[in-house]
């Protein structure tokens, strides 16, 4: 039993090992758990409340106290940044895992489902596809208002299409092969062959590049949250730091590099990380770059 435990370690650890020997890929866990770990720990590593105004100490630069300076009305940056961070992670992790869940089910039945539905699905998704992300967040900002649902559907409706593409186009390529061919012989329903027999071949890929589209969500975030459609004022967001940098950039920089520079290492950290993966598990992919 205790070998048993020992080889499942030993199996789950080699694919570590091989991110870990990646210079990109070590730069981009160490990047990952710096932003993951400073959001979830941002009560402990912050001095200050995040919305606590201090007029006197308004426009600051980096000091032992205020880390990042303060803003317009004397709040402190870092702490800011650090609750801003769990804004932006948990919206980027929920619309992620949302999108993909309903990317997943919807591929699988338009690729294993009959003619006339995959091109139905295939024309909602080209629809969906091809309004623009900027007119689409201000079509559901007027409906439910600036909030961080609005952000989150917005996400939602952007990604989908892409992912059931993906998922469409490989469940077609599987519903002739031999396995599936045998499993339906023997009765096996058509959940169960979808469920056991072709997600898990179909799956990996788009994991992959869902870990990549993580920063790309933070970014919509943020843009809408500078914009003032997503996170509303005084809650802290990367992109409303942003945007008080803009309007204040002329009395500090500082601001718009608090808000600026979360957003850049969280983008390289998931890219960097998504890209070491799909060199370690799909290696086909590295190939065709």
């Amino acid at each position: 039993m205790f070998a048993a435990a020992s080889e499942d370690r030993r199996q789950w650890l080699k694919p570590l090992v091989r991110i870990l020997r990646e210079p990109l890929g070590a730069l981009g866990i160490a990047l990952v758990i710096l932003m993951v770990g400073g959001a979830a720990l941002a009560d402990f590593l912050s001095a200050f409340e995040p919305n606590k105004i201090s007029p006197r100490d308004r426009f600051q630069g980096p000091s032992l106290t205020h880390l990042l300076g303060t803003d317009q009305l004397g709040r402190d940056l870092f702490s800011r940044v650090l609750h801003g961070g769990r804004i932006a992670l948990s919206v980027a992790l929920f619309a992620t895992a949302a999108s993909l869940i309903i990317g997943i089910v919807l591929g699988l039945i338009a690729g294993y489902g009959p003619r006339w539905l995959d091109n139905l699905m295939i024309l909602l998704f080209d629809s969906i596809k091809s309004f623009p992300t900027v007119m689409l967040a201000l079509a559901l900002v007027t409906l439910f208002g600036p909030s961080l649902t609005a952000v989150v559907v917005v996400v939602v409706l952007v990604n989908v299409p892409g992912y059931a593409r993906i998922i469409r186009t490989q469940t077609l390529a599987l519903k002739t092969s031999e396995f599936v061919t045998a499993a339906q012989s023997m009765g096996a329903s058509t959940a169960r062959i979808l469920r056991h027999h072709i997600m898990p071949n179909v799956i990996g890929p788009l994991l992959i590049l869902a870990s990549m589209d993580i920063p790309v969500v933070i970014a919509i975030e943020a843009g809408m949250s500078f914009l003032g459609l997503g996170v509303r004022p005084p809650t802290p967001s990367w992109g409303a730091i942003l945007n008080d940098g803009f309007t204040a950039i002329r009395d500090t920089p500082w601001i718009a590099i608090a808000g600026g520079l979360p957003i850049i290492l969280t983008t390289l950290g998931f890219t960097f990380l998504g890209e070491t993966l799909r060199d370690v598990f799909d290696p086909r992919l590295k190939a065709r770059g």
